[in-house]
C-alpha cells in the first residue's frame, strides 16, 4: 500500500529511523540480529505431512496476472505450482533436477538437439467445467496460445523462439509442434537447442489448456487481452474457487482482498507425484508488513507470502528461529538504468552512480547479512557460471569496488562524462520509480539519494510491484530513467536464463508492461556472444560462455547488482513449509502440510 515516504534520506537520519529495528549501521558484517546461523529452519522435502486444513497466506501486495500463458512472477508461480501442470517440475528441495509433471517420463532430445519428444500421461483430467482428459493437443494449444498477442508471453520468443514456424506465430498452429497421439507432442527446431527448450516446460506456459474453452477468451480483437485467467481450467491439485461456469474472478479471485484455492475434485492423486495434503489455500491481499509479520509469528496456520520487513527479520531470529527460512539462490537485485535515453546513454555516468551507491545500506534496511550477499555481478550463487564470472569477487570492477560506495571513484567517472567537478548539470529531471512499502520504500530512497548526491534532480515516485513493472519499468514508452529494485530469479537450472531475456538487446518489446530488458541494453557484442553461448551444449563451456557474457554486461553498467539474496520465509509454527528453492523458497502447497 502507498505510504508516505522523505524524499531525501542521508545515512545517519537512516540509522535513528531504523534504531529500533537494526542494531547497528555502518558496519558492512552487522546482521541486525538476523544471522541465519542461529536460525534452525531447514529446507524440507514436505514426505509424511498430516492431511488436511487450509493454509492461510498474508501479503501486503496482490498477485495478478495469473494466467499460466501470461504470468512472469515469483508470487504467481508459487499459486499456478499448485493449480496446473506443466510438462515437468522441480521437487520443493531440489532446484536442480527436473522430474515429470504432466509428463510420463524424461524428454528424449534427438543427438543433434534439434528433436524433443515428450510422453504425456494417462489419466490426467481438467477440473470442472471441462471435466475431461488432457491430451497432447492441449499442451501444443497452450504453448501457442503464448504467440497471440492476447496473451503475449513475455519469455516464449526466448526459449520456443526455435521452433520451425515460429517466424509467422500470432496464436495459431505452429508446425513445429506436432502431436501424432493423444499422449505424444513432438517439438522441432531449426537450431540445436533442444536441451534448453526441454528445460524451459517447468515454466507455466507448458501446462495444458483446453481450446474449446479457451479461445473465447484468447480471440480478442487487436489491443485487447485475453480474461482466461479469471476463468483458467486446472489440472493440479487445486484451483481457484469458481461458479459453476468457471468464473474464478469475484469467487476465489477478488482482486485487491483475496485469493482462494480449493481441492480440484477431477484431481487423482495415481497420476502425480505430490501428496497435496492442504485442503485449501485462503490468500489474503492489503495486509500492513509489520503487523502481518507478527501475526504470523505468533498465530497458527499462517505463512507469510511478502519479502519480511528488517523488523521481522530480527524478531524471528532472536525468538523464533524455527519458524524462519532463508532460501538459498533466491535471486539477484539490481539498480536499472535505462540506458536508451539521457542521461543513462552515457556509460561513464552509470557507473558514477554505482560507485557512489552505499549498497550494504540497501543490504541493511532488508535486515542485514543474513538475508544475502552483496552481489559484485549478476549470475548469482547457485547458478552455473558464477564461479567462472569470479564468484563471490567477480569481474573487480572498480566502480563496483566497495559496497558502501566510493565518492572518489564516483567522481572519476563523472569527470570522464564531462563533468570535472563531479556534479552531474544536465537540466532534465531523472525518474526514479521504486516500491512502497518496507524495506523496498527504504532502498527505493537509498538509490534516488545516490543520484541527488551527484547532481541529478530526481523524482522519486513509489508505487506498488505491479504498476512498477507493467506501467514503468517495463514499458519502455514510459521513459522511465532508473529502476532502482529490480529482481530477477533464473527460470530453470542454466545461467541463459539469468542473462538473456533481462540484458538482449533482441529481446526488447515495445509493447506496455511486457519487456524484460529492462536497462533495454542493446549490445551487438553481448547481442552476438548470447547467439552463440545459446548453442553451446557442453555444460562446463556453457557456463564459460554465459560467465563471460556476465561480465560484459557488468561492464557495462547497465544495471547495478545490490543483492544476492537469501530469502527470508516465515511461518506459524505449527506450519510445516515445504520450501520451493526454485521459486525464492515460498511454501509449496502441493507439499506443504500443518502440523
Amino acid at each position: 500500500m502507498p505510504r508516505l515516504v522523505v524524499r531525501t534520506l542521508i545515512a545517519s537520519l537512516l540509522c535513528m529511523t531504523l534504531a529500533s529495528t537494526i542494531a547497528a549501521c555502518g558496519s558492512g558484517d552487522d546482521d541486525g540480529g538476523g544471522g541465519n546461523a542461529r536460525t534452525t529452519a531447514r529446507a524440507d522435502s514436505g514426505a509424511g505431512g498430516r492431511r488436511g486444513g487450509t493454509l492461510r497466506v498474508l501479503t501486503e501486495e496482490d498477485v495478478s496476472g495469473l494466467d499460466p500463458g501470461v504470468t512472469y512472477s515469483s508470487a504467481a508461480f508459487n499459486l499456478l505450482s499448485g493449480t496446473v501442470r506443466p510438462l515437468y517440475r522441480y521437487a520443493p528441495e531440489n532446484p536442480t533436477d527436473i522430474e515429470p509433471d504432466l509428463a510420463a517420463s524424461q524428454p528424449q532430445i534427438s543427438a543433434d538437439g534439434r528433436t524433443v519428444t515428450v510422453r504425456i500421461r494417462r489419466g490426467v483430467r481438467f477440473g470442472p467445467p471441462v471435466n475431461r482428459e488432457v491430451t497432447s493437443r492441449d499442451v501444443k494449444y497452450a504453448i501457442e496460445r503464448g504467440f497471440n498477442p492476447s496473451v503475449g508471453n513475455p519469455y516464449a520468443p526466448t526459449y520456443y523462439g526455435d521452433l520451425v514456424g515460429v517466424d509467422r506465430a500470432d496464436g495459431g498452429p505452429i508446425a513445429g509442434i506436432e502431436t501424432p497421439d493423444e499422449q505424444t507432442i513432438v517439438f522441432r527446431l531449426t537450431r540445436p537447442t533442444g536441451g534448453v527448450l526441454a528445460q524451459a516446460t517447468t515454466l507455466p506456459l507448458s501446462a495444458p489448456v483446453p481450446q474449446e474453452y479457451a479461445s473465447r477468451f484468447d480471440d480478442k480483437p487487436e489491443g485487447e487481452l485475453t480474461d482466461y485467467g479469471n476463468w483458467q481450467i486446472s489440472s493440479g491439485p487445486y484451483m481457484f474457487a469458481a461458479d459453476a461456469n468457471g468464473r474464478a474472478l469475484g469467487n476465489g479471485i477478488v482482486p485487491g482482498r483475496r485469493l482462494e484455492l480449493v481441492r480440484n475434485p477431477n484431481w487423482d492423486a495415481a497420476t502425480d507425484g505430490r501428496p497435496a495434503y492442504l485442503d485449501g489455500i485462503d490468500w489474503s491481499v492489503g495486509n500492513e508488513p509489520n503487523v502481518a509479520g507478527r501475526q504470523v509469528l505468533d498465530g497458527s496456520g499462517l505463512t507469510l507470502g511478502d519479502t519480511p520487513t528488517a523488523e521481522t527479520v530480527k524478531r524471528a531470529v532472536q525468538r523464533y528461529p524455527e519458524q524462519i527460512f532463508f532460501s538459498p539462490g533466491a535471486g539477484n537485485r539490481y539498480a536499472a538504468l535505462n540506458t536508451a535515453i539521457p542521461p543513462f546513454d552515457d556509460p561513464d555516468l552509470r557507473k558514477a552512480v554505482a560507485a557512489q551507491l552505499d549498497r550494504e545500506q540497501m543490504r541493511l534496511v532488508r535486515g542485514g547479512a543474513s538475508i544475502g550477499d552483496i552481489a559484485t555481478h549478476l549470475l548469482y550463487p547457485g547458478v552455473a557460471g558464477f564461479e567462472e564470472a569470479g564468484g563471490m569477487r567477480g569481474p573487480e570492477l572498480d566502480f563496483l569496488a566497495n559496497p558502501a560506495g566510493d565518492p572518489a571513484i564516483a567522481r572519476k567517472y563523472m569527470a570522464a562524462a564531462g563533468y570535472p567537478d563531479g556534479r552531474y548539470t544536465g537540466r532534465e529531471t531523472v525518474e526514479v520509480v521504486g516500491v512502497s512499502g518496507d524495506p523496498a520504500d527504504k532502498d527505493s530512497q537509498l538509490v534516488d539519494e545516490a543520484l541527488r548526491q551527484l547532481g541529478f534532480r530526481t523524482k522519486l515516485r513509489l508505487v506498488d510491484s505491479d504498476t512498477m513493472y507493467g506501467r514503468f519499468c517495463a514499458s519502455p514508452k514510459a521513459r522511465a530513467e532508473v529502476c532502482p529494485i529490480l529482481g530477477w530469479i533464473r527460470d530453470f537450472a542454466d545461467p541463459q536464463t539469468v542473462l538473456d531475456a533481462a540484458f538482449n538487446g533482441t529481446t526488447i518489446s515495445q509493447e506496455d508492461g511486457t519487456n524484460s530488458n529492462w536497462p533495454q541494453l542493446n549490445d551487438p557484442r553481448i547481442n552476438a556472444a548470447m547467439a552463440r553461448a545459446e548453442l553451446v551444449v557442453d555444460k562446463q563451456e556453457r557456463a564459460e560462455a554465459w560467465a563471460n557474457i556476465d561480465r560484459m554486461i557488468t561492464e557495462t553498467g547497465a544495471a547495478i547488482p545490490w543483492l544476492w539474496d537469501k530469502q527470508p520465509v516465515i511461518s506459524s509454527k505449527d506450519v510445516r513449509c515445504a520450501n520451493q528453492l526454485w521459486n525464492q523458497g515460498h511454501c509449496d502447497f502441493a507439499y506443504s502440510s500443518l502440523r
